[in-house]
C-alpha cells in the first residue's frame, strides 16, 4: 500500500489517500473502511445521452465520486472490495444522494475520510504501508494426489494453488501407471511453487505431509532442478523445510505452524508471533487457569486491575457495526498498551485468527493470577 497523502486534525478527523499495490492491500482497506466513512475514488458510470435528432445513446464514462459507505463487500478469492452508498458531492453524471457502487482496484488511489481516526486504524495504515512488515513464509501442504500451495502473509493465509491429481493405486501390473501419475503430480506442484512463490521475498518454504510424500517430492524437485539447471530452486534450497502434517488439506497448516522447529525458523514473522501467543495462551489456560481468560467481560475485569500482560484480539471485532462496541474494544487496546501490556491483533483470515474466534475473539494472558474471576464465573453458574 502506498501512502499518498495524510491530513488529520488534532481531534482525529480527516482524510488519508492510499493506493493499493498488491492483493493483500485490499484486505487492509477492508479493515480500514467502516460504515459511515466517506470514500472518494474514480469509477465507471453508464450515462444516457440524447442527440439533436432525439435518439438516445448509452456511454460509459470515467468519473470521480464521493460516497458515504453503507455496505462493504469483500471478495477474498478475487481480493476485490466493493463499496455501496449515496453520492455526497455534486457530479455532472450522478445526482446528489443517488446510490452508487465503488469498486476499489489495484493501482488506483482512493481517499478515505473518517470522523475519528482511532489508534487501531492509524496502526493499520502504518502496517499496510510498511513493506518490511509483510510476512515472508510459504507452505506446501500435501498428501498423495493433493497439494495446497499457500502464502502466509501478515494478515491471512492465501491458497495460491490447489493441485488435485488422480494417481492409480500401486498394485500388481499397475506400478508403472502409479509412478507416472506420481511424477505428473510432483511436476504440477513444482510448477505451482515456481509460479506462485516469490523467492526474493519468501524466507522460508514449508513442505508438509503425512508419511514420506514430502521427502519423495523434495527429492524429485531437486533432481529436476539439477537436470534442467533451475537456478531459482538450486539457489534457494536452504529455504525449504520438511515437516510432518496429518493431511494435505489447508486446515493441517494449523498444526504445522505450531511445530517448535517451524516457530524458531520463522520467528521474525508476524504470523509466527500470533501462533506463539495463542500457544502460550492455551498452555497458561491448562497449567495456570487463573492467569488466562477469554471473553469480553473477563478481559475487561482483568484490565481494570492492570493485570494484562498480553491481549489477543481479532480484527473482526473492530469491524462491528455497533460504533459504541467498537469504541470499547479500541479503548481496551489503548488501555492495555498504556499499562505496558502487549497487544496482538489477529487477522480473522489467518489460521490462528480462526482459532481465536472460537474463543469469542478476545483473550488475555495475565501478569498475576486472578482466581476471583474464576470464582465470579462459578457464582453465576450456581
Amino acid at each position: 500500500m502506498k501512502l499518498i497523502q495524510k491530513d488529520i486534525d488534532k481531534w482525529g478527523e480527516g482524510n488519508i489517500t492510499l493506493m493499493p499495490e498488491e492483493p493483500e492491500d485490499m484486505w487492509h482497506a477492508y479493515n480500514l473502511i467502516s460504515e459511515g466513512d466517506s470514500v472518494r475514488s474514480s469509477t465507471i458510470r453508464k450515462v444516457q445521452s440524447e442527440s439533436s435528432t432525439g435518439s438516445s445513446t448509452s456511454n460509459r464514462v470515467r468519473t470521480t465520486l464521493t460516497i458515504t459507505v453503507e455496505n462493504i463487500d469483500f471478495d477474498t478469492q478475487a481480493c476485490m472490495l466493493r463499496l455501496k452508498g449515496r453520492n455526497i458531492e455534486e457530479n455532472q453524471y450522478v445526482k446528489m444522494g443517488a446510490y452508487h457502487t465503488l469498486d476499489l482496484e489495484l493501482n488506483r488511489k482512493f481517499c478515505l475520510r473518517k470522523h475519528e481516526w482511532d489508534s487501531v486504524s492509524i496502526e493499520r495504515v502504518e502496517l499496510a504501508c510498511d513493506p518490511a512488515k509483510s510476512a515472508d513464509v510459504a507452505a506446501v501442504i500435501m498428501q498423495e494426489g493433493l497439494a495446497n500451495v499457500c502464502l502466509i502473509t501478515s494478515s491471512m493465509t492465501i491458497v495460491r494453488a490447489k493441485i488435485d491429481v488422480n494417481i492409480p493405486r500401486k498394485r500388481k501390473g499397475f506400478v508403472q501407471q502409479h509412478e507416472k501419475g506420481l511424477s505428473k503430480f510432483y511436476d504440477q506442484v513444482m510448477q505451482a511453487i515456481l509460479r506462485h512463490i516469490d523467492f526474493e521475498v519468501v524466507k522460508c518454504i514449508l513442505i508438509a505431509s503425512p508419511g514420506f510424500v514430502r521427502d519423495q517430492f523434495y527429492e524429485y524437485m531437486f533432481q529436476m532442478a539439477v537436470k534442467t539447471d533451475n537456478k531459482v530452486l538450486l539457489d534457494n534450497k536452504s529455504k525449504f523445510m520438511l515437516i510432518h502434517a496429518s493431511s494435505g488439506f489447508k486446515h493441517s497448516l494449523r498444526e504445522v505452524l505450531q511445530d517448535p522447529a517451524v516457530i524458531s525458523k520463522m520467528s521474525d514473522t508476524k504470523a509466527a508471533g500470533e501462533v506463539k501467543a495463542l500457544e502460550n495462551f492455551y498452555t497458561t489456560l491448562q497449567c495456570e487457569p487463573a492467569k488466562a481468560f477469554y471473553g469480553k467481560k473477563h478481559v475487561e475485569a482483568a484490565n481494570e486491575s492492570q493485570a494484562i500482560e498480553t491481549l489477543l484480539i481479532s480484527d473482526k471485532l473492530f469491524r462491528c457495526n455497533d460504533v459504541k462496541l467498537r469504541k470499547e474494544y479500541i479503548s481496551l487496546v489503548d488501555s492495555v498498551r498504556e499499562a505496558g501490556g502487549d497487544v496482538k491483533i489477529f487477522s480473522s483470515m489467518h489460521i490462528s485468527g480462526e482459532q481465536l474466534e472460537q474463543l469469542t475473539g478476545i483473550a488475555a494472558i495475565l501478569r498475576f493470577p486472578m482466581p476471583e474471576l474464576e470464582d465470579s464465573d462459578d457464582e453465576e453458574e450456581s
